[in-house]
């Protein structure tokens, strides 16, 4: 038995415990682990809320907005009463009662070109819960390039979309290029989306990041999993490697996202 876990611990952890997979080890590892959350709405919801439960030692939390009462049909760690707090404020509160092992970082900001790399540079592992092609181009680059892994989700009405890059195979411009065009493709706030769906799409992310910070089973990588809550299906679609790829190819083009442009159509 780990030495260092506590009696609280190991009541709280019981269950992971007594897995012969996860074990004290495992436990260990969960709790050595820093991971940056991207987002603290839909998908960052569940995402917090299962690794503080799983004990993820220290979870920081990037978002510049303040929470709506319309969040709150789908984000979870959000109350009627936080209606007005910066979204970090809420969900620092939310994990702190949740479960006191996990230092809680907070970062109310955007995500930028300017701060990114520093940001991401101080974590082992990467959750992309953010609702905007810009970020997502952001993040793939930031993690791409310091070999920081990510799992990267996204949800519309009834669909969502699951998979994580570890740096061996391919990266989010293998799957998507550059942004669609503005105005193409609608998000959230006009095309709506299906309460529970963040959480099931979150909660694979969440999945994700504690099978990478125990080192266990075979994480998503060059797949991408497509999720219709609509048909309750689930569809499987490889993720090829792009060898002209401009971050993760034979002959990169950006080396610093500080010099690239995540504006319009994040093309170079």
């Amino acid at each position: 038995m780990r030495p260092d876990l506590d009696p609280e611990q190991l009541d709280r952890y019981s269950r992971h415990i007594i897995m012969d997979d996860v074990g004290p080890t495992g436990q260990a590892a969960l709790l050595d682990t820093a991971v940056l959350v991207v987002g603290a709405g839909g998908l960052g919801s569940p995402v917090l809320q299962y690794l503080a439960a799983a004990g993820i030692g220290r979870l920081g939390i990037v978002d510049d907005d303040r929470v709506e009462r319309s969040n709150l049909q789908r984000q979870i760690i959000h109350a009627d009463s936080d209606v007005g707090r910066p979204k970090v404020d809420s969900a620092h509160d939310f994990v702190a009662d949740l479960n006191p092992d996990v230092t809680v970082d907070t970062h109310e900001l955007r995500l930028a070109a300017d701060n990114a790399a520093a940001l991401v540079d101080d974590y082992d592992i990467v959750v992309d819960a953010s609702d905007n092609f810009a970020t997502r181009f952001l993040v793939n680059d930031a993690c791409t390039l310091a070999g920081v892994p990510f799992s990267h989700g996204a949800v519309f009405r009834f669909e969502g979309q699951v998979t994580t890059f570890t740096g061996e195979g391919p990266c989010y411009r293998c799957l998507f290029p550059k942004a669609p065009p503005a105005g193409t493709v609608p998000d959230c706030s006009t095309a709506g989306v299906l309460g529970v769906l963040p959480g099931t799409i979150g909660c694979l992310q969440a999945t994700e990041v504690c099978k990478l910070a125990m080192d266990y089973g075979e994480p998503l990588e060059g797949r991408l999993l497509a999720f219709d809550a609509g048909s309750m299906s689930v569809d499987e679609v490889p993720i090829a490697t792009n060898p002209d790829c401009p971050v993760c190819g034979d002959d990169p083009a950006i080396d610093d996202v500080a010099e690239a442009s995540y504006d319009g159509r994040c093309e170079l």
